[in-house]
C-alpha cells in the first residue's frame, strides 16, 4: 500500500512538472509574440514619424528658399542660401559629432531600453 502511494506522489510530481514545462513553454511562446507585435508597431509608429518629419523638413526648405528668393530678388540665390546653411549646419554637427551628439543619443538609447525593460519587468511582477 505504502509503495502504490509513492508511485502515485512520483506520477503527480511527473505530471505537475510535464504541466509547468509545458505552461512556461506556452508563456515563452507568447512572450516571443508579444515583443515581436510590440517591436513592429514600434517600427511602424517611428517609420510613419521620420517619413511625417522629414516631409515637413522638404516642404520647410522649400518654404524657406522660395522667401529668401523674393528677398534677394533671385532663385538661385535664395536656394543657394539655403544650401549654404544646410552646409555649415553639416560641418558643424561633423565637427561636434564625437565630442557631443554620439555620447547624448547613446545614452539616450540606453535610458530608453533599460525603462522599456524595467516596465516589462513590473509588468511580469504584477501578472505573478
Amino acid at each position: 500500500m505504502m509503495e502504490e502511494n509513492k508511485e502515485k506522489d512520483l506520477e503527480d510530481i511527473f505530471l505537475d512538472a510535464k504541466e509547468y514545462i509545458d505552461t512556461r513553454i506556452e508563456y515563452t511562446k507568447l512572450s516571443f509574440v508579444e515583443k515581436g507585435a510590440k517591436l513592429f508597431a514600434d517600427l511602424i509608429t517611428n517609420t510613419t514619424v521620420i517619413i511625417c518629419f522629414v516631409l515637413s523638413f522638404l516642404f520647410a526648405s522649400f518654404t524657406l528658399a522660395l522667401y529668401l528668393a523674393t528677398v534677394f530678388g533671385s532663385n538661385v540665390k535664395g536656394f543657394g542660401c539655403v544650401a549654404a546653411i544646410y552646409l555649415l549646419l553639416s560641418i558643424i554637427v561633423f565637427l561636434a559629432k564625437d565630442k557631443y551628439l554620439e555620447k547624448v543619443l547613446v545614452n539616450l538609447f540606453i535610458r530608453k531600453y533599460f525603462d522599456k525593460v524595467a516596465d516589462k519587468d513590473e509588468d511580469d511582477e504584477k501578472k505573478l
